[in-house]
């Protein structure tokens, strides 16, 4: 039995998760809508043997003139739309999984189950779906609505779209296209199956046009943390995006997702949970330190108090190097709780606040030496708090270049990370088993080695 390794995921949008990186001297600012930026940054990135490429979105520009000012200083502005990008990426690389987001409030399941297989059968098997609900009024006023949905109504549709999408993608058996030239028969009519459904939100007779993939089914990755979005990774997610804060909160949070599992009848252990890290690396304390207080020293104070904004409300009118005052009608109380505590905690300034969170996007940011940095990741790998990582690197492609030439080797030298790749789908990389159609239809099993 193979010993375990982390799982390593990158995210790639925009030019990386810094609020200011596209002013570094290092970075293009065009390169958030050129090919060629992100062709190289995916290639570096299989070089490196990283299970997946991680691309989050939105449909519409979410940014918003908080404070005033702040709108004009953002590059999370302009990007690609997702599958376009990946379906394109998948042609420059060979093993690489390739994740993007869909929403199921403002799409169809058959759309999403058609773009999503196509993608895994051009991709010989890479694709994975990252399930959202879409959540901003912006998002919504592109859709002929003026407000998004309900909480509930969003969780409701996006259990039932889903179902529909498994559905879907299992209208195929592997074995269902026969090709028989001689005997003129191209099909199996057995092998494909009619899901017809329907449910409160959607009717959807199908089959899918778009044959099983090589590795059964795209993997399906979910970000939620509530307790709607606990229900829905429970019954559907293979991958889980997390951003805790600390080795406890990591901890908490997954057992309440292995036991979500468990109680819809599946595996712990049929969970990979990766935490979104943002990482500023150096061969010393110093130099790490000096490369994050570089970018930090790029953050304008209106952009840098936008990313408060919805939690801790309009902090302009405070000093920027005094205290986090307590937060006032914040959209999300759970989160201003925490940021405030953690400020008073740390003994922070607003300026300091907005620069931690500005710098990682709300992922979790390390500072310090491979070996520190490393230590940290092989802790909360050790004790099973996560099975891995989602790289949300400050700057694309300079950041991943640092973590391949400093981290990587690290964490090689310590058997947590792979040196090649062992397989040819995601669902290998993530030594994830092959699911199983609902209509009974054979699986082959997959030839890599299940985690211990």
């Amino acid at each position: 039995m193979p010993k375990k390794t982390m799982s390593i995921g990158l995210s790639i949008r925009y030019l990386g998760y810094h609020a200011a990186g596209w002013r570094h001297p290092a970075a293009d600012p065009g390169g958030s809508t050129s090919f060629r930026h992100f062709a190289t940054v995916a290639r570096l990135a299989e070089e490196s043997c990283f299970d997946m490429l991680f691309l989050a979105d939105g449909i519409g520009v979410r940014v918003t003139d908080t404070p005033p000012g702040s709108l004009t200083q953002s590059s999370q502005v302009a990007d690609f739309e997702p599958l376009t990008l990946l379906s394109a990426l998948s042609a420059v690389t060979e093993r690489i999984g390739l994740v993007a987001t869909a929403s199921t409030t403002y799409n169809e399941p058959f759309h999403i189950a058609r773009k999503y297989a196509s993608l895994d059968r051009i991709s010989d098997g890479r694709a994975g779906w990252n399930i959202v609900t879409s959540w901003s009024d912006a998002e919504a006023r592109n859709f002929g609505r003026d407000r998004h949905l309900d909480y509930d109504t969003r969780y409701d549709r996006a259990l039932e779209c889903a179902e529909v999408v498994k559905g879907l993608w299992d209208s195929w058996s592997a074995d269902a296209l026969v090709g028989d030239k001689e005997g003129a028969r191209f099909l199996d009519p057995l092998g494909l199956h009619v899901l017809n459904h329907e449910g409160p939100h959607f009717r959807v007779r199908g089959p899918l046009d778009v044959p099983r993939s090589p590795q059964g089914r795209p993997i399906m990755v979910q970000a939620g943390a509530s307790d709607a979005g606990i229900e829905l990774a429970g019954r559907n997610a293979e991958v889980i995006y997390a951003l805790p804060r600390s080795l406890a909160e990591a901890q908490a949070y997954s057992e309440k997702l292995r036991v979500a599992l468990e109680r819809h009848g599946r595996r712990r252990e049929d969970l990979r949970i990766l935490a979104g890290v943002t990482l500023f690396v150096g061969r010393t304390e110093a130099e790490a330190r000096a490369r994050y207080d570089a970018m930090r020293d790029l953050i304008p104070p209106e952009l840098g108090l936008s990313y408060l904004y919805a939690q801790l409300g309009d902090l302009s009118g405070y000093p920027l190097d005094g205290p986090v005052p307590e937060p006032q009608d914040p959209m999300v109380k759970s989160i201003a709780r925490a940021l405030v505590d953690q400020a008073h905690r740390e003994n922070m300034t607003i300026r300091d606040l907005y620069s931690l969170i500005a710098s990682g996007f709300g992922s979790h940011v390390l500072i310090g030496t491979p070996e520190s940095i490393v230590d940290t990741m092989e802790a909360w790998f050790s004790c099973g708090a996560v099975d891995g990582f989602n790289l949300c690197p400050a700057l694309l492609p300079l950041s991943l270049q640092e973590f391949t030439d400093l981290i990587l080797p690290e964490l090689r030298r310590r058997g947590l990370f792979r040196t090649h790749y062992e397989g040819t789908t995601l669902r290998e990389h993530l030594r994830l088993p092959l699911p199983a159609s609902r209509y009974g239809d054979p699986v082959v099993p997959t030839v890599v080695e299940p985690m211990s």
